[in-house]
């Protein structure tokens, strides 16, 4: 996993984990560093949470991407940053892709402005559509994607499977039938079975929303095409060279099972996995280990009991618990890289306070790349 050669390269990286992990300071590293190194780099997360507009100095993020200041551009290089916004992004695309009348009357529509702010699995096909229209732009060398935490941070590999299957449910097709015949019959008897179903929805969902999701559906027939079209392609993007995924954890169990999750996602569909980032880890130096938890903890027992240098006993009760932790980090590494013998790890210390500016973004790159410590575990 050779870090320097991925971002000087790669067109496309995304960084995903579990949540708590620093897998937005991750993201925003990698694009740092890639910018000062002289390419057009533009970071784009989809984490809810501003870490990244904070880590950046920025005061906000939003749809548009905005150039990162005090970035070093004597490489020539330059990076910008943004975050999705879902219903901009959705309206953007009914705006682009259907008359301004057959617009107008999608986006006044109730249940168009509940689906494209809050319905389930609309983030996903959104940040699959940023994606696409970023890179088309032709604009960036490079697009570092920050994904959401814990395992829905991958749903996105599922928006063109899911679009499709949505597109091609029964139920969508029972809705858009009284769309097709005017309308205003959504009340009507269009065929038994189409009837009885009517009644019944009318009754569970009311009267004035069936007819939301009616004409909501009829509108948007036309775009839903080239939507998944789109999507499909993002998806292919994915998958093919110029693309690598990188996979961030912490040195804890509950972080490590989710990376390996991740890891036998991205392999069952044929993605291409740069490696894992285990990041704050608590490393120790050559010369301490001869210290181990042990001794240093019967060494401070001992001054202990003769009440002499409290202070060293104290030292000692902290490098054995430090002691223990990176014992414990060294275990959980190895358990995972025992079952994934191929990937590439990277690690990077933990820091004495958090990332919140570029200056430590600059650290965090430059441990990334820190010979010795990249490179195959195991």
């Amino acid at each position: 996993m050779d870090v320097d050669a991925m971002i000087d390269n790669e067109k496309i990286i995304v960084c995903c984990g579990s949540g708590g992990v620093g897998k937005t300071t991750i993201a925003a590293a990698l694009a740092l560093r890639a910018a000062e190194r002289g390419r057009q780099v533009v970071v784009l997360t989809i984490d809810p949470a501003r870490r990244l507009a904070q880590s950046m100095g920025l005061t906000e993020l939003d749809n548009t991407p905005r150039e990162v200041a005090g970035v070093d551009r004597s490489a020539g290089g330059r990076l910008d940053a943004m975050m999705l916004d879902m219903k901009r992004t959705f309206d953007e695309i009914v705006l682009a892709h259907t008359t301004p009348e057959r617009a107008q009357q999608l986006l006044d529509n109730p249940f168009y402005q509940s689906l494209s702010s809050s319905f389930a699995g609309t983030q996903e096909y959104m940040a699959m559509e940023k994606l696409g229209q970023l890179d088309a732009t032709g604009n960036w060398d490079l697009i570092v994607v920050d994904t959401p935490p814990t395992r829905s941070a991958l749903d996105f590999l599922d928006a063109p499977s899911r679009l499709g299957a949505f597109l091609d449910g029964r139920l969508l097709r029972l809705l858009l039938a009284p769309a097709k015949t005017g309308g205003k019959m959504y009340l009507k008897v269009v065929g038994v079975g189409l009837g009885m179903f009517a009644k019944v929805l009318t009754k569970i969902v009311g009267a004035q929303l069936l007819a939301d999701v009616s004409q909501f559906v009829a509108a948007l027939e036309t775009m839903f095409g080239g939507f998944r079209q789109r999507a499909e392609q993002t998806y292919q993007l994915l998958g093919a060279p110029g693309t690598s995924f990188v996979v961030v954890a912490a040195p804890e169990a509950a972080a490590l099972r989710e990376a390996s999750y991740f890891v036998d996602r991205l392999d069952a569909d044929g993605m291409p996995l740069a490696g894992l980032v285990i990041n704050r880890v608590h490393p120790t130096s050559a010369g301490a280990r001869g210290l181990t938890a042990e001794r240093s903890l019967a060494a401070a027992e001992t001054l202990t009991e003769h009440e002499e240098h409290p202070l060293v006993a104290a030292v000692l009760r902290v490098h054995a618990e430090r002691m223990r932790i990176s014992a414990r980090e060294e275990r959980l590494r190895e358990r995972f890289t025992s079952a994934h013998p191929d990937t590439p790890v990277a690690e990077v210390d933990a820091l004495a306070g958090d990332v919140h500016d570029l200056a430590g973004l600059r650290d965090v790159g430059a441990a990334l790349v820190r010979e010795g410590v990249l490179g195959r575990v195991g």
